[in-house]
């Protein structure tokens, strides 16, 4: 087995900025987070994204490891309140604006591989004939369809594109965490119970592979490349020329006429695990 790991920031022309992205490995099991905030937005919490997601994560991977025969979900709902302790008392955690983050989570078994994904990051479930099964949850890009269409229209990094954005985030927070909305890991543990979870035979699989929404813009915004294009791509040259892909297809859009997008550049984080 071999574990590949690569995570960008989105803005490395702005000194001091956090990559928000969070993965890490631990023998069988593998977390990937892509945190969430609302830029410019009070959050009643003085903590930034980027600790949320690093601490949640690695919580979680620790409690996934720990806990061998504990459901992913309910280790997420432990890792959840496991930052809520460490806020001590000092932050608003019911303030709209808090930090989130999408999860990603994978234990490996002999037998089975378990997998738990919340929020718009995916997973890659490849076998041993090249057949991949991406599972994502959609339910944040329904919502986002939705609301978004002032965004796209607009070219991205203008002033006009900024306000567009920030009604937007403001639009879409209403909706977090709501039956009509969407789930997401925040400072509620019963997010944890809304995850997409699964097993897979792990014999059949070849590998797994946890991406952020930054890392599969290559497909699913851009369409550059399709699922089992991209995990030729891991295949043969790993995370980073996936993350330098999608930097290039960005760099030649950079106002997002081509992709209508939030930002010209999101952080992009990728781990791509060969089991055989």
């Amino acid at each position: 087995m071999r574990v590949t790991l690569d995570s960008q920031p989105g803005q490395p022309d702005q000194p001091g900025r956090d990559n928000e992205d969070f993965a890490a490995v631990a023998p069988g099991a593998a977390v990937l987070l892509d945190g969430a905030g609302v830029a410019g937005a009070e959050t009643g919490c003085t903590h930034g994204v980027a600790w949320f997601s690093a601490t949640l994560g690695g919580l979680l991977l620790s409690a996934v490891t720990a806990h061998p025969v504990r459901p992913l979900a309910d280790c997420l709902a432990d890792a959840i309140n496991g930052v809520r302790a460490l806020h001590g008392g000092t932050c608003d955690l019911v303030h709209r604006a808090s930090p989130t983050s999408t999860v990603v989570a994978v234990r490996v078994g002999a037998d089975a591989v378990e997998y738990l994904v919340l929020g718009d990051s995916t997973l890659l479930l490849a076998d041993g004939d090249g057949k991949v099964t991406a599972v994502t949850d959609r339910r944040l890009d329904d919502v986002g369809k939705r609301l978004r269409g002032p965004v796209d229209a607009l070219p991205t990094g203008t002033p006009e594109h900024a306000r567009a954005l920030a009604e937007y985030r403001d639009a879409l927070t209403g909706l977090r965490n709501r039956p009509d909305g969407f789930w997401i890991a925040g400072p509620d543990p019963r997010a944890a119970e809304y995850a997409l979870t699964g097993t897979a035979s792990r014999p059949s699989l070849a590998s797994v592979s946890l991406l952020s929404d930054g890392a599969t813009r290559l497909v699913d915004r851009f369409e550059l490349e399709s699922w089992e294009g991209l995990l030729s791509v891991l295949d043969a040259s790993g995370p980073r020329e996936v993350i330098q892909r999608v930097r290039a297809a960005e760099d030649g859009d950079p106002e997002g006429r081509r992709w209508p997008r939030g930002k010209a550049h999101d952080d992009a984080t990728a781990v791509h695990w060969t089991l055989t």
